[in-house]
């Protein structure tokens, strides 16, 4: 068991999106093991879903699963209140949830795809923020964490769709933090590199180890490096810290 004095977010609810597998499963382990109450969210594979909840129960976490499309307007409303319900009120909103991600020539897109990218990660954003900020306004302390991506300061090609929705999210939370700030409310977003997880299996091989080769900490990134900065941003420690962009990637943006 962790010690109370090692539990810094005791009896804060934290919502963490799309966080059945991959690093949100890991955000919301972190967040449950640092003392908030989960409540963990997905969309589609409820099998999937329900072992991942099992997992975290299983450490003795306080947590709820709830179903929901971030991306919708009626869905999130009804998430938020469920959590509510279940747990109690959102303080800590983590911004998870993506789609696929497929590299194209833009020629190769279609606006349709561009929407999938903004609902994600500009739409999604907006409708949970705007859902848990009242909450966050009337207790005058609250957490927004939005998971960003290296590939919008690397300006990685052919990627113009996602890297596009990733910049649009960067400016929504620079814009919201210096909005919400008077209430207390801090709004962070957290930039990984490449940390493989499981859709990442079946990636090349060469492909993976030519992206190892630019890490200047020589190793790859793991999930329990984006969930450590995810607790920390939760935390009291962090509550001078608002409208930032903390990439974790080994270096990779330094140049």
């Amino acid at each position: 068991m962790i010690a109370p004095s090692l539990r810094p977010l005791e009896n804060r609810v934290a919502l963490v999106t799309g966080s059945t597998t991959g690093l949100g499963k890991e955000m919301a382990l972190a967040l449950g093991r640092a003392g908030a109450k989960v409540a963990i969210n997905y969309q589609n594979n409820a099998e999937r879903a329900q072992k991942a909840f099992a997992e975290i129960r299983a450490e003795g976490i306080d947590a709820a699963l709830i179903r929901g499309d971030v991306t919708h307007e009626s869905d999130v409303p009804r998430m938020v209140a469920e959590i509510g319900a279940q747990l109690g009120p959102v303080d800590i909103l983590v911004l998870n949830a993506t789609a696929d991600q497929p590299q194209k020539q833009i020629e190769d897109y279609d606006w349709a795809f561009y929407q999938q990218m903004l609902d994600f990660f500009v739409k999604s954003p907006f409708l949970l923020s705007k859902a848990c900020v009242p909450h966050m306004k009337t207790q005058r302390w609250g957490r927004i964490i939005n998971i960003g991506s290296e590939v919008f300061t690397k300006g990685v090609a052919p990627f113009t769709a996602y890297v596009a929705a990733k910049g649009g999210q960067n400016g929504f939370n620079r814009s919201l933090a210096t909005e919400v700030a008077p209430w207390g409310i801090t709004v962070n977003m957290i930039s990984p590199g490449w940390i493989p997880v499981e859709r990442h299996e079946q990636d090349p091989a060469e492909i993976k180890e030519n992206y190892r080769k630019l890490i200047p900490l020589g190793r790859w990134g793991v999930p329990e490096d984006v969930a450590g900065a995810v607790v920390f941003l939760a935390s009291q420690a962090a509550s001078f810290i608002t409208g930032q962009n903390l990439h974790i990637n080994g270096g990779t943006t330094v140049h």
